[in-house]
């Protein structure tokens, strides 16, 4: 998250008075991404499945002065998705930033003992999630001529690692979602770029690994540390605003140098 010690997210004026909605948004990249877009005067729509850690993330963007609202949904359920989407927009109005962040089934497993119920559910979380969101919020963002989509990769999608094949070929598939969408609507205005972060320090790390096992990690880095959630959320910021207002179909690899291509 943003400390109270530094200055904040970097500062785009033409985002205050928009909408976001971003799923994933009660914890890590997902919640640093809500503070960072709210810290920039959007109405940001957090979503998740934990109304305890989105109202938390709720309460802080209000604490420092934004505006946040509640938008809890299974976004592996089309109907929930979609009574979402009615209650944002009834709530805050046109959403005009979507950032389809919600997934993150990468636990490692032998792709011979991963089987098939596995495999169902980490494709639907984090592939046909992305999907479903997208698919809710689109037709009024091509209606409009305006939007700006945000997908959520990872390095596992762009190399191999250590991650499940399922996660692996989810992650890929969004890569290649964003590039056929982006290539789909620019005609209608709308914008669709993708973020592939690699390690990026979250509370199981935290729980799991001790200081000497992350330095080691971040050592592994050519820029000598691992990603921070405000990292991802800065890119995410960049692809929302105006500054990126001819990019798109892009995948931004946001990895430390880990991945160059």
């Amino acid at each position: 998250m943003f400390s109270d010690a530094d200055d904040g997210p970097p500062r785009h004026p033409a985002l205050a008075g928009k909408v976001a909605v971003v799923t994933g948004g009660s914890r890590g990249i997902g919640a640093a991404t809500c503070r960072a877009l709210a810290a920039n005067g959007v109405a940001v729509a957090v979503n998740g499945r934990d109304r305890a850690a989105i109202d938390a993330v709720v309460a802080r963007i209000a604490e420092e002065g934004g505006t946040a609202v509640a938008a809890p949904a299974d976004v592996t359920d089309e109907a929930e998705v979609l009574a979402m989407r009615e209650g944002v927009e009834r709530e805050l109005g046109p959403v005009d930033i979507l950032a389809a962040f919600a997934g993150g089934q990468g636990t490692p497993a032998p792709t011979a003992r991963l089987g098939a119920a596995r495999w169902r559910e980490v494709i639907e979380s984090d592939l046909t999630s992305v999907y479903l969101t997208v698919a809710a919020f689109l037709p009024a963002m091509v209606e409009r001529r305006t939007g700006s989509i945000i997908t959520m990769s990872s390095t596992a999608g762009r190399l191999p690692s250590g991650a499940n094949a399922a996660y692996a070929a989810a992650k890929a598939g969004v890569v290649m979602f964003t590039k056929h969408l982006a290539n789909e609507v620019g005609g209608h205005g709308v914008r669709v770029n993708c973020l592939a972060p690699s390690a990026v320090l979250n509370e199981r790390m935290r729980r799991f690994m001790s200081d000497a096992q992350l330095g080691e990690l971040a050592a592994t880095y050519p820029l000598g540390r691992i990603g921070r959630p405000e990292d991802v959320a800065q890119a995410a910021l960049y692809l929302a605003s105006d500054a990126s207002s001819w990019v798109t179909g892009v995948t931004l690899d946001l990895t430390g140098g880990r991945v160059i291509v």
